[in-house]
C-alpha cells in the first residue's frame, strides 16, 4: 500500500535498496513504475498535476511538487524531496521533455544526490531543440522533410514550396501546453500567413518553423526505440504507429506494432554514434509515399508513451536501464516483432473520427482491438489506475487534450 506525501511529512534520510523516482504520474510514468515494481524496485512518484501513477499498487511514495516547468523550482523541489524522503542514490526516470532538459542541464549538482539516466545536455541539447536535430540529421545524411525558418513575413513570402505545410516549434513545450497539438497543417498560401502569425505570437519567430507536409496518416509513422550505452545500442525495438491522437499531427499513439525493419536502425544508429548517445532514445519517423524515404520528424531522449509494449516484446526498456545505471551491463536484445499495444481512452476517440470519415473500417476496428496484447493502463493485477483515469476524463481533456 502507498502513501501520498507531502514535503512537510519527510521522512528522515535512511539506507535501503536503490528505488526510481518517477518524474511524470500519467500513463508513461505509470508503466515506468510496474517495470521497476514488479521486480521488487520501490517507486517514488513526483508529479505536477493529477495523475494516475500514484494510485498504482507498486508505488509506495508520491509528491506533488508546484512546478515541474521551470528548472530552477524543479530543481530544488527534486533535491529537497530527495533529501527528506531518503532517496540517495534512486535512479531518476524523466516522462517530459521540460524534465529532460532541467536534469541534463543540472546534471554535475542532481548526480550528488541521485542516478541521473538521462544523457548530457551536450547530447540532449540535439533532441530540445528541433533546429539542432534537423542541421545533426543533414550532416549525417538521415531524410527530414523539407523546412525552412523564416524570420519575417518577407522571408515567408518567398518560400518555394507547394501547399499543404506543417507550422510547427523548433522547441516545443511552449507551443504544445498552449494548443495541445504538436502542428498545424497550412492548406494554402493565406493560411500558411495566419498560421505562422500565430505561432509567432507564442514563441516567436526564431523558433516558428515550416515543413513540407508529409502525406499519410498515423500508419504511415514509425519510431526507432532503444537503450544505448558509450555510444552503442544494447536493447532496441522498431515499430509502427498504426492510429494516433490527433489523428493528423499526433501528439501521442494510440496503437503501435513491432516490426523488424532494419533501415530504421540504419539511420537511427547513424545519427546517435555521431553524438555519442548514452541513455534511452525513441526517434519518430514517416515514411514519404512519394519517394519510400523514411524522414526523421522527432528526437525523444526519455521514455516514450507506448514504452509499456516493450516488456511483452522481450525488451523492458525502464527496467533495463535501471539496471545499467546500477552498473549491469544489459545483453544485447532486439525486440520481437508482431506486439501490439492500444491505448483504449484515446484509441476510442480516434476510431470514432476515422469511422465516421471512412478511414477505417468497424470490422477492421474490432480486430485490431482483439488483437492487442498490451493496454496501457488497464491491468487485472493493478487495477485502481485505470479506474481512476476514467474518472480524470474531463480533467485531461482540459489540461492535456489527452
Amino acid at each position: 500500500m502507498h502513501a501520498t506525501c507531502g514535503i512537510a511529512r519527510a521522512a528522515p534520510k535512511r539506507a535501503g535498496p536503490v528505488g526510481g523516482v518517477v518524474l511524470g504520474g500519467d500513463y508513461q510514468g505509470l508503466g515506468i513504475a510496474r517495470s521497476l515494481g514488479r521486480r521488487g524496485v520501490p517507486v517514488c512518484v513526483l508529479d505536477d498535476e493529477h495523475s494516475i501513477a500514484r494510485f498504482s499498487r507498486y508505488v509506495q511514495r508520491s509528491v506533488r511538487i508546484s512546478n515541474m516547468r521551470d528548472d530552477g523550482p524543479f530543481v530544488e523541489d527534486l533535491l529537497t524531496v530527495g533529501r527528506q524522503l531518503g532517496l540517495d542514490g534512486w535512479v531518476l526516470f524523466p516522462t517530459r521533455d521540460e524534465t529532460v532538459a532541467a536534469i541534463a542541464r543540472n546534471s554535475e549538482r542532481l548526480k550528488a544526490d541521485f542516478r541521473v539516466s538521462t544523457a548530457s545536455w551536450n547530447t540532449v541539447r540535439w533532441a530540445w531543440d528541433k533546429r539542432n536535430t534537423y542541421r545533426l540529421a543533414e550532416t549525417v545524411g538521415v531524410p527530414t522533410p523539407r523546412t525552412w525558418r523564416p524570420r519575417s513575413g518577407e522571408a515567408l513570402e518567398a518560400i518555394d514550396g507547394e501547399p499543404p505545410f506543417a507550422v510547427k516549434p523548433a522547441i516545443k513545450e511552449n507551443f504544445l501546453y498552449a494548443t495541445k497539438v504538436k502542428a498545424w497543417r497550412a492548406d494554402s498560401a493565406h493560411e500558411l500567413r495566419l498560421r505562422w502569425r500565430d505561432a509567432v505570437e507564442l514563441v516567436g519567430p526564431a523558433e516558428t518553423m515550416i515543413q513540407e507536409f508529409i502525406p499519410g496518416d498515423g500508419s504511415y509513422q514509425y519510431a526507432y526505440c532503444a537503450l544505448w550505452q558509450h555510444g552503442r545500442p544494447v536493447a532496441t525495438m522498431t515499430a509502427r504507429r498504426l492510429r494516433q491522437h490527433p489523428p493528423e499531427f499526433g501528439r501521442a499513439s494510440t496503437f503501435v506494432e513491432t516490426l523488424d525493419e532494419p533501415k530504421l536502425e540504419e539511420l537511427s544508429e547513424r545519427l546517435l554514434r555521431a553524438i555519442d548517445y548514452d541513455g534511452l532514445v525513441e526517434l519518430e519517423y514517416k515514411r514519404d509515399p512519394r519517394d519510400r524515404r523514411f524522414k526523421l520528424l522527432d528526437f525523444n531522449a526519455r521514455t516514450w508513451g507506448y514504452h509499456t509494449i516493450a516488456p511483452a516484446a522481450g525488451v523492458d526498456f525502464a527496467y533495463l536501464a535501471y539496471k545499467q545505471q546500477l552498473g549491469g551491463a544489459p545483453e544485447p536484445r532486439r525486440a520481437t516483432p508482431g506486439v501490439r499495444w492500444v491505448r483504449l481512452l484515446t484509441d476510442l476517440p480516434t476510431a470514432v473520427v476515422q469511422l465516421a470519415n471512412r478511414q477505417l473500417r468497424a470490422r477492421a476496428y474490432l480486430r485490431s482491438l482483439r488483437s492487442a496484447h498490451v493496454e496501457a493502463v488497464f491491468s487485472r493485477t493493478d487495477p485502481l489506475p485505470g479506474l481512476v483515469e476514467l474518472s480524470l476524463i474531463p480533467y485531461l481533456s482540459v489540461k492535456r487534450g489527452f
